[in-house]
């Protein structure tokens, strides 16, 4: 849906204009930052367009198209802004904990060597360690930012494993702003002690019948009927654009630590990139960074019954296009995992054109394989992993066998797993009960 430049910059300043009698912004100003937007667009040798091949886009409805035009304007300029990334990187170095350490797990590499006593070396990058123990935290502060930049106070958010709940949680509590998360009844039930988390750090929850997909609908429309004073915080890279460009650029981070880190340890890049795939946050966070290194393989796991981009057909849901689980008449098929986080009918449209690319390869795992990668690391390593990042874990008993000696691999630990340690310890009573 292409708009008229000139009639944007008139919507967004009808938009905002109620803010400058709080005193957020002025006419003045809102020209001063349009008119810095649109030469920093023009001196872009590649505009952002929110579109990956075929997939992205602003699939919404002509009411969301200066919303989004507005947030397009505010992360353009906050990108290049020296003050804003300033200011973003002390928080990522005292509030969130970066940069992460890049661990090299020495008995797992063990357990997968060769009867030769070859194989590959294994290394986590280490984001369970960071703030409020996940990936979803890089985002979260740094779009809790650009909410005060805008002039909102209230944020809206979904959230199904609740990583991305109790980051954007911390986020408002920090930065003084009011936080609604919308979570699934089944997920509520699954990841309790994330929604305890949640409301000890100010924010309400509001339970929306079924899982993390109904959440994000149902946050979605609470944002749609107050744009004037809410803010979506997305946490997914999902959406109609910008939502899923912003989303990976604030995790990109990650990829950005791990070239530098692989640079110190061991005087070049890593040869295999490993992360799982629930929507692509944390994949693409890791990835983007290597896209252009081709001898760098990337490659994604998802969840063998939420496995939107090995099983899926393209299609459009919630604001852009990309890979779907989805039946012959359209219908969106529920997904299913024992890694919450990963349950969710779509996935990013820039991850969705990697694989149609052909740069980045995706394969799944069981849920039963996923629990065995949660005891393994438990037990080889000492460290407590979310079961979102064992499905990544788990794939490396079918990589190593066939890798080189020496062979550089680095697996996204994209969370811890306290959140998963009663359903772990149920789900391994059921199977000795079988």
């Amino acid at each position: 849906m292409a708009s008229n430049p000139n009639n944007v910059f008139l919507q967004v300043v009808d938009k905002l204009s109620g803010a400058a009698g709080q005193g957020v912004l002025d006419s003045k100003s809102l020209t001063t930052r349009w008119l810095m937007t649109q030469t920093l667009l023009d001196q872009t040798e590649k505009p952002v367009t929110g579109k990956f091949g075929r997939f992205g886009g602003k699939v919404v409805p002509e009411t969301l198209i200066s919303c989004l035009s507005i947030l397009e304007a505010e992360l353009t300029l906050a990108l290049h802004d020296t003050d804003f990334q300033e200011e973003l990187a002390t928080e990522l170095r005292d509030y969130v904990g970066r940069e992460s350490p890049l661990y090299y797990a020495k008995r797992l590499t063990e357990y997968y060597k060769k009867s030769e006593g070859k194989g590959p070396e294994i290394y986590l990058k280490r984001e369970d360690l960071v703030h409020t123990g996940a990936h979803k935290i890089n985002n979260a502060i740094a779009q809790a930012m650009l909410v005060k930049r805008i002039g909102r106070k209230s944020i809206v958010a979904a959230t199904g494993a609740g990583q991305h709940g109790v980051a954007t949680a911390a986020a408002c509590a920090k930065l003084s702003l009011e936080c609604t998360i919308f979570m699934g009844s089944i997920d509520i039930e699954r990841q309790s002690s994330n929604v305890l988390l949640m409301k000890n750090l100010g924010a309400q929850v509001k339970a929306v019948d079924g899982s993390f997909k109904d959440a994000m609908s149902e946050a979605i429309r609470n944002w749609v009927g107050s744009l004037e004073t809410r803010y979506f915080l997305s946490g997914t890279a999902v959406g109609p654009h910008p939502c899923p460009t912003m989303v990976r650029e604030f995790q990109s981070i990650i990829g950005k630590e791990i070239r530098k880190q692989a640079k110190e340890k061991w005087g070049g890049e890593p040869d295999v990139l490993l992360a799982c795939v629930g929507s692509g946050s944390n994949a693409l966070g890791m990835f983007h960074e290597f896209i252009g290194d081709e001898d760098v393989r990337l490659i994604g796991i998802e969840a063998s019954h939420s496995a939107s981009l090995s099983r899926g057909d393209v299609g459009v849901y919630h604001g852009t296009m990309s890979y779907l689980l989805q039946d012959e008449e359209g219908q969106i098929i529920g997904p299913h995992s024992i890694g919450v986080g990963l349950e969710y009918p779509g996935v990013s449209p820039e991850l969705s054109f990697l694989k149609e690319s052909g740069r980045a390869e995706f394969y799944t795992i069981t849920d039963d394989e996923a629990l065995d990668a949660y005891e393994r690391l438990c037990r080889l390593e000492g460290i407590i992993p979310a079961l979102e990042a064992c499905h990544a874990l788990a794939y490396l008993d079918k990589l190593c066998p066939t890798l080189d000696d020496g062979t550089k691999v680095v697996v996204n630990c994209s969370g811890r797993g306290d959140k998963d340690a009663a359903a772990v310890i149920m789900r391994k009573q059921d199977r000795l009960g079988s």
